[in-house]
Formats: C-alpha cells, sequence, structure tokens
C-alpha cells in the first residue's frame, strides 16, 4: 500500500470498530452471519459526528510519522467516544492499560461489549479513555482547552475538532480569540480543525448553512488563515486533506520561526454519518441529523435491519484490516506512530505525569503583625499578590494566573511588578501592564478562563481563577464537568494526579454595597458542596494570615477543585501567623480572646465563617461581654467548611465527639456564615444539637448601600446577633428585654445615620476588639 492507501485503511478500521462499539456484543470479526444474541439489547452511542473524527486521526497520524511531530488531540464533538476508544485500541495504547481489552478478537469482543453499556465506559471520551482531556458530554470548551493545553508547551501541536454544534455554544465563540493570548516564541500551536457535517440533534447548524465566503471572512477575522478541505469521495477527500495537512504544518513552523502572519486552521465539510447506511425506510440517512446518533435501529428483533448492518459493517473489507486473530493487519499499523508520539499514549494528555510541583516561598515571609488580635486591618487579597508575584518569578513556565479583567480590582496588583498580561493584538501607547510573555491572562470571558486553566491543568501545569465572586456562577456547569472528571480519574489507576484547580473568590457579596444588588450572590458555594466529597474543598479564611495558610496549602494540592472566599477591602487581623497556621490546620477553632466561657460549660456558642461575619460576630461578642457579663459565649470560627460535616461524610469531616466538644449537643448555637444559611443545615442537618442551630447568611436582600447597613438587610449584624442570642439562650428573654430593644434603636439608629450622611456610624466603620 502507498502512504495514503494505510491512511484509508486505518480510517475504515477505526470506522468499523466505532460502529462495532455502537451495535454489537459479540461476532466481532463476522466470521459468521449476524445473530440477535449478537446485537446489543439496547443500542446507545452517536455515529453521525464518529467517521470525520476518524478520518482527522488518520490523518494526524501521517503527519506525527512523517514529521516526527509531538501532537495530542482534543475531540469536541460530544459524541464523538467510539471514535476515540477506536483509535486508542489501534494504537495499542488501549491494550496496555486495560490488559483485558486486547489487540485480538477476545479484546475486540471486550471493547465491542463495553461500550454504553452496564459495568462498561461513558459514551464520550471521557477520562477512561487514553489521550483525552476533553469529555465532551458537555459541548463548548475544547478550543479553550487545546490552547490552555498549548500555552508553555512549545513544541507540541494540540489538533483541536470542533464540531459544528458545538460551535454555536457562547464558550467556544469566545474561544476563537484565544490566539491573541498564545506566544508562538514560548507556546506550543493549536490547530483547529472546524467539522461541518451539517446538522445536529435535529436541526441544521448555523456555520455549516453560512456560504463559504463568509465562513472564510469569519475565519480571517478571528485571526486564522483557513483551509478548505471538502467532500464525500473518500479518495479525493484523502487526497486534498493530505496536501492541506502538508501545507498546514508548514504554516505552522513558519508561525513558529516568526515568518509566518497568522495560524492556519482547516474546515473539514464531509457528510454527517459518512461511510454508514445513505438510506433507511426509503429516507435519506448520511448527510443529514437521521445519521447523529444510531443509523439503524431495532437490529435484534429485525432481520432485515441486521443485514442492513452486516452490510455496512463488511463495506469496510475488515478481512483486510485485521488478520485471522483480530489484530490490526500491517497495512493498518503502519501508520501507527511509535511510543509516546501516539497521541493516545502522549504524557501531555495524561499531565501528572508530567507535573512539577511549584517551587513556593514561604508564605510566613507574607504575614500580618498581629500584636494584638482584632486591633489592626490589612488588605488580605493585597498581602496575597505580593506572595503570588514571588510564586510567579519562582515557576516562569508552569504556573499563570486567570482571571476576567480583575487581578487589579481584586487587590492582585502586586503581581505586575514582575509580569504583564499576555497580549498578541494589536497594542496601544495607553496600554499598560501588557506583554507578549506575560504570566496574568485577563479576558472579560470566565468560560474562557476556566478552559484555558483546565487545559493548562490537566497537561500537568498550576494555576489560580480569581474572580468576583457573583459571576464566578457563569462556569457553574464548567466546574460541574472538571469536578466529575476529577472524581472519574481518581478511580483510574493510570491517570496521574494533576495540580487542583484552585478558585480566588473576592469583591463578595457583602462588601459589593457599591456594585449593589447585582453583584451579591454567594450561591457559589452550594454548587460546589454538591460534589463529591472526595474533590470538593471549601476555604472561608477570616484575615490576611489564614488566607496566606490557605493559599499555600491549595496550591500544594493534587486532584481538588479548592475554592477560597476572601474579601478585598481592609479587614481586622485577628490570628498571628502561627496561630493562623494552626487554626486552618484545624480547619475550626476556638478563638478564646473572644470568648468567655474558659473552663465552664457555654451558654451559647456565637460561630463564624467568612471574612465579614467573623467581624459582626466578634463585635456582637465584644456588646454581649460588655451588657451580659456573666453570659459565657464561646466563640468558633470555622475556615474549613468542609469540617462541619461529618468524618462518615468528608475526608475533612469531625467526628461527633469532637463536633460536640466545639459546638455543645444542647447549647444554642448562633452560626453567622458567609452565604446562604440552608447551606450549614445541610451540612451539619445529622450533628447531635441540629435543633439549636440557628443559621445566619445571605437572604436575598442587597442593593448599592454602606457596608454595614447591607449586613443589617440580611440580619448577619451585630446588634441581630445579640438579638438571637437574647432570643435563644433560656431564661434571657424575660429579663433582658431592655437589653433587646436597646439593640433594635441601635440599628434604627445605624440605619438612620446612612440615610443622612451616606456612610456608616465611626463607631461601626472603626470598630476593633478592645484592649
Amino acid at each position: 500500500m502507498n502512504e495514503l492507501e494505510r491512511v484509508d485503511a486505518y480510517w475504515r478500521a477505526a470506522n468499523y470498530l466505532s460502529v462495532g462499539q455502537i451495535y454489537l456484543l459479540d461476532n466481532p470479526l463476522l466470521k459468521e452471519p449476524l445473530r440477535p444474541e449478537h446485537v446489543k439489547p439496547r443500542l446507545l452511542g452517536h455515529w453521525g459526528t464518529t467517521p470525520g473524527l476518524n478520518f482527522c486521526f488518520a490523518h494526524l497520524n501521517r503527519v506525527i510519522e512523517r514529521r516526527d511531530q509531538d501532537m495530542i488531540y482534543i475531540a469536541g464533538p460530544g459524541h464523538g467516544g467510539p471514535a476515540t476508544v477506536a483509535h486508542a485500541w489501534l494504537e495499542g495504547t488501549y491494550s496496555r492499560l486495560y490488559p483485558e481489552v486486547s489487540q485480538d478478537e477476545a479484546g475486540m469482543r471486550r471493547l465491542f461489549r463495553q461500550f454504553s453499556f452496564p459495568g462498561g465506559i461513558p459514551s464520550h471520551a471521557a477520562p477512561e479513555t487514553p489521550g483525552s482531556i476533553n469529555e465532551g458530554g458537555e459541548l463548548g470548551y475544547s478550543l479553550a482547552h487545546a490552547y490552555g493545553a498549548a500555552f508553555d508547551n512549545p513544541g507540541l501541536v494540540v489538533a483541536c475538532v470542533v464540531g459544528d454544534g458545538e460551535a454555536e455554544t457562547g464558550a467556544l465563540a469566545t474561544s476563537w480569540h484565544s490566539g491573541k493570548f498564545l506566544n508562538p516564541e514560548t507556546d506550543g500551536a493549536v490547530l483547529p480543525i472546524l467539522h461541518l457535517n451539517g446538522y445536529k440533534i435535529a436541526g441544521p447548524t448555523v456555520l455549516a448553512r453560512i456560504p463559504e465566503p463568509e465562513l472564510i471572512k469569519l475565519m480571517e477575522g478571528y485571526g486564522y488563515r483557513p483551509h478548505v478541505v471538502a467532500g464525500d469521495d473518500p479518495a479525493a477527500v484523502h487526497r486534498l486533506m493530505a496536501e492541506t495537512m502538508d501545507t498546514v504544518f508548514d504554516q505552522i513552523a513558519e508561525v513558529r520561526a516568526g515568518s509566518g502572519d497568522r495560524p492556519p486552521m482547516i474546515v473539514l465539510r464531509t457528510p454527517k454519518g459518512w461511510t454508514g447506511p445513505k438510506r433507511v425506510d426509503g429516507r435519506p440517512v448520511e448527510g443529514t441529523w437521521r445519521a447523529h446518533q444510531v443509523p439503524l435501529t431495532g437490529v435484534r428483533e429485525d432481520a432485515g435491519r441486521r443485514a442492513a448492518l452486516e452490510e455496512w459493517m463488511r463495506s469496510y473489507r475488515p478481512e483486510e484490516l485485521f488478520d485471522g486473530d483480530g489484530a490490526p493487519a500491517e497495512d493498518v499499523a503502519a501508520l501507527v506512530p511509535k511510543g509516546r508520539r501516539r497521541m493516545s499514549a502522549n504524557p501531555h494528555a495524561n499531565g501528572g505525569e508530567l507535573l512539577r510541583p511549584l517551587v513556593l516561598p514561604d508564605f510566613r515571609g507574607y504575614a500580618a503583625e498581629v500584636k494584638a488580635p482584632a486591633s489592626a486591618a490589612t488588605e488580605p487579597t493585597r498581602v496575597l499578590g505580593a506572595f503570588l508575584r514571588d510564586v510567579i518569578v519562582a515557576n516562569p513556565d508552569n504556573f499563570r494566573l486567570l482571571g476576567p479583567d480583575e487581578t487589579d480590582s481584586n487587590r492582585l496588583s502586586a503581581v505586575f511588578e514582575v509580569t504583564g498580561r499576555v497580549w498578541e493584538a494589536e497594542g496601544l501607547e495607553t496600554d499598560e501592564n501588557l506583554a507578549p510573555d506575560g504570566r496574568v491572562m485577563e479576558v472579560l470571558s470566565e468560560h474562557l478562563c476556566q478552559g484555558w486553566l483546565e487545559g493548562y491543568l490537566l497537561t500537568g501545569r498550576h494555576g489560580l481563577f480569581n474572580s468576583y465572586e457573583a459571576f464566578i456562577h457563569v462556569v457553574d456547569s464548567m466546574f460541574n464537568q472538571h469536578a466529575k472528571w476529577l472524581e472519574a480519574s481518581r478511580r483510574i489507576p493510570w491517570r496521574r494526579p494533576v495540580a487542583s484547580l484552585n478558585y480566588l473568590l473576592s469583591s463578595h457579596v457583602w462588601r459589593q454595597d457599591h456594585n449593589g444588588f447585582s453583584h451579591q450572590d454567594p450561591g457559589f458555594l452550594d454548587v460546589v458542596v454538591n460534589k463529591k466529597a472526595t474533590v470538593v474543598r471549601v476555604y472561608l479564611p477570616p484575615d490576611t494570615n489564614t488566607l496566606l495558610s490557605v493559599a499555600d496549602h491549595c496550591l500544594r494540592s493534587r486532584d481538588y477543585v479548592n475554592v477560597v472566599v476572601a474579601g478585598k477591602q481592609p479587614v481586622l487581623d485577628l490570628l498571628p501567623m502561627q496561630d493562623a497556621v494552626a487554626h486552618c490546620t484545624r480547619g475550626l477553632g476556638i478563638l478564646p480572646w473572644a470568648s468567655t466561657d474558659e473552663g465552664h460549660e457555654p451558654d451559647v456558642v456565637l460561630a463564624c465563617a467568612g471574612d465579614v461575619p467573623t467581624l459582626e460576630t466578634l463585635a456582637a461578642a465584644d456588646l454581649l461581654r460588655r451588657h451580659l457579663p456573666e453570659l459565657k459565649v464561646r466563640v468558633v470560627n470555622v475556615v474549613d467548611l468542609m469540617r462541619l460535616q461529618p468524618a462518615s461524610e468528608h475526608p475533612h469531616g469531625l467526628s461527633d465527639d469532637a463536633y460536640d466538644a466545639l459546638f455543645t449537643p444542647d447549647k444554642p448555637v448562633i452560626f453567622n456564615f458567609h452565604g446562604y444559611p440552608s447551606l450549614i443545615h445541610r451540612l451539619t442537618y445529622r450533628r447531635n444539637g441540629h435543633d439549636n442551630m440557628h443559621v445566619r447568611g445571605y437572604k436575598e436582600e442587597g442593593t448599592t448601600t454602606t457596608p454595614f447597613d447591607m449586613v443589617m438587610m440580611n440580619d448577619i449584624d451585630r446588634f441581630h446577633l445579640v438579638i438571637d442570642v437574647i432570643d435563644r439562650v433560656p431564661g434571657l428573654g424575660d429579663r433582658c428585654a431592655r437589653l433587646r430593644q436597646d439593640m433594635a434603636d441601635e440599628r434604627a439608629r445605624a440605619r438612620a445615620h446612612t440615610r443622612e450622611h451616606g456612610e456608616d456610624l465611626p463607631e461601626i466603620r472603626d470598630w476593633n476588639w478592645p484592649h
């Protein structure tokens, strides 16, 4: 066979294996006519996009072999699982990682049986699939993942097949701009292949119906050099694709050398369900939406349909593609790259193999000096910015800071002392802090920031995503998908641990008083704790030193999603660094200097999580100390939210005895929380004394107002907490009626002051712990 004949043989073999995965339980080599028992009882999977993916894989392998090219793929079409699995099996990687799915007839039988079958594998390019870093179950993230994989990976080409259905998503539409952030000298290259097969599940796709001249202009406007490969005659399209691939990789080399003006991309236009049944029951299938999923249904029950399936599979001439034992024939195997050059075995697609630990400065060196608890204030994220600045210096090629144009706003601006915002588009004299080799990545798309970071992490690097708290919700679904990827990866022995996905949420709900209601939402925490306990961690450090300790821990961790909520406005420094480290290590604990129960059983527990709720809790404790000195108050601060769960539910969970020792099994607990109150109840509902737990938090009351008016609107203020104590501690209600009234009057006075002066009372604004 000549080179293109081998490419075609590989393509036919991959198509055969893909059809077999969707349909067959047995008789994988068709050594006998298909019988009902050879066919799966439930036909699951998707054929429509699969032959196009197989076509791309075959031609990419040809390039790898010819050029010794380091390359991975991203399969964007969501339902291309049969193709990615077939590819890994033909390359031999699948059988190496899953020896029971051997490269022979028995292994092929297992390969077919396991696909979308109970106890088997998913129908998408899941973590179980060697070579994949893009699950594809939810569409829109492939191109962002591809660019994330290419950043700081010189020499690597990331071939990204973008489905035309996927191309209609907002996340993917934004991702075309990623080239403006890629430095050809220090980064790898991304080759987008826009695969137009014309249809989604049931309707046409937008980009497939745009006149070709307009589509070319669109891609040129995004900054690419588009090359069109179109047709339905395999021999002709093979020739055109091979010629185009040679041209494209020459152009990639030119861009890398500085002589190319813009990177190439391919527009591949082939029929949906190419090489499958052309008509079924008199209706067209190939090239229509009917090819999307399972073109032939009822195959087990209908002898005519079984005959049609057998004819379809035999059209690939399997006797030429596999030997008598079921192994890939010599001409098919000849197209498989060697060793780590196989896309299914490339270590960049199993990033933990390449992961280098971050070189981290000693976070203790950035500590806020605390001469007395809660007597002076610093800006936590501003101090963290200095720490991150030095992280960037110490890790110049494997750490990036990402966010939607909020690095300065979130007070992390110290990083600009050593780096800039990466930028490859036009620059103006009025720009500041832009650099082609910058380590800060800003774009006003949370989707793109998240996708870049996921691709960066999954290929073995580290990063941090900072965002306004309210708008991290934009990536709720992306977070879900990444958390599921990590959950699945933990069960796969050959998937090596990767650096954790770290979120820093600042400009949070309690200090968005100037932006108002639209910017006030702490609900991302509720989304996060829905995921498996093995994956998610939530931290609410109350001051600067605890934030530094938490950040150091998160950057060292593996295979987690860490969510850190910390304010950028000045907050009181509560703990010297040594005490802060101990407090964060415990995850929660009593603040003895704020408590009055030493050596005694408390009458009430004031618990808090989050910087502003902690401030108000401390102020309430001060009021109680002054007005009810005989009351035994215990103040408990929670940094690690997962400590509230039982140990049986989360690895960080407290034992029941430890929980009872802190919160008591029978005393009132007033819990002042950063987020929605229901979340604390969800975490503690199985604990002793849960009926005594009263949670204050955000209750969807907000506007543009002062900081203290904001907390009063949601009843987490110090005066309301004192009222809660009076109402819930037995015996206080009758004898403390006057104090209760005074607290209500203080709330009214504070509100009236804001309405008259536009700012909070000085004694509230400037409050600190009395010493």
